[in-house]
């Protein structure tokens, strides 16, 4: 299982436009084989921070999200150009 935590810092009057673009690739993505879960959350006192918890069966699976094309519609090519602090945090479960 690969689970990990991205928050990213976007520019601040964008919000309406990353949202509909969030809320398209979270149920394309949903839909994938391998995904167990895909989380986006606006962070409740900084409007321009999302932050998303992902989680993958494999590493194909995360490979296949990344290379499918809804990622590549509205990620790479609608929100990436937008961020301005990215942070991904790789997770290890305990049990």
């Amino acid at each position: 299982m690969i689970s990990f935590l991205a928050r990213i810092k976007f520019a601040p009057g964008d919000s309406a436009e990353i949202d509909e673009s969030l809320r398209i690739l979270a149920t394309a993505s949903r839909q994938e084989p391998g995904c167990v879960s895909y989380i986006p959350h606006r962070v409740e006192d900084d409007p321009d921070t999302v932050l998303f918890y992902e989680q993958y069966q494999d590493e194909k699976a995360l490979e296949a999200h990344h290379n499918s094309k809804h990622f590549k519609e509205f990620f790479t090519s609608a929100l990436q150009q937008k961020i301005q602090e990215p942070k991904i945090e790789k997770l290890v479960a305990l049990i």
